[in-house]
């Protein structure tokens, strides 16, 4: 006696399964997508404490924001109408300049966002917030 090892049916293609993968993927990829592109944001650098690094760049300009609301451009204390002229000039000799910006724990927040809209408006694209590392 002979077995007969010939398939009799033509095997079933379950479409349904692999439209439910599909979906899967491409909602996957539409919410990744979405956590990679930041939407109205500035562009900037904003280092964890823990993990913070020192810039090595050559061109860096320090903006400080005392406690009492100065700000400080390069060590020279300006006020705030002429902080995005002076932003301006810094770019025009070297567009590829960094711009750290040095808040007080104690300054409003009010006056980082205004330093940081005056860096916006000046079109800086290299912006860091300074930190401390933790456990000092």
């Amino acid at each position: 006696m002979r077995r007969d090892y010939r398939i009799a049916e033509q095997p079933k293609i379950m479409i349904i399964p692999m439209i439910d993968i599909m979906l899967f993927v491409l909602v996957f990829f539409m919410v990744s997508t979405i956590y990679m592109v930041q939407l109205n944001t500035l562009p900037v650098n904003l280092p964890a404490a823990a993990a913070a690094q020192r810039e090595t760049k050559p061109n860096l300009i320090s903006i400080t924001i005392t406690e009492q609301g100065d700000i400080v451009y390069d060590k020279d204390t300006l006020p705030v109408e002429n902080l995005a002229e002076r932003i301006r000039s810094s770019l025009v000799a070297d567009s590829e300049t960094v711009f750290v910006l040095r808040g007080d724990r104690k300054a409003f927040y009010e006056d980082m966002a205004t330093v940081l809209d005056a860096l916006k408006q000046s079109g800086a694209r290299h912006v860091s917030i300074a930190t401390e590392l933790k456990g000092r």
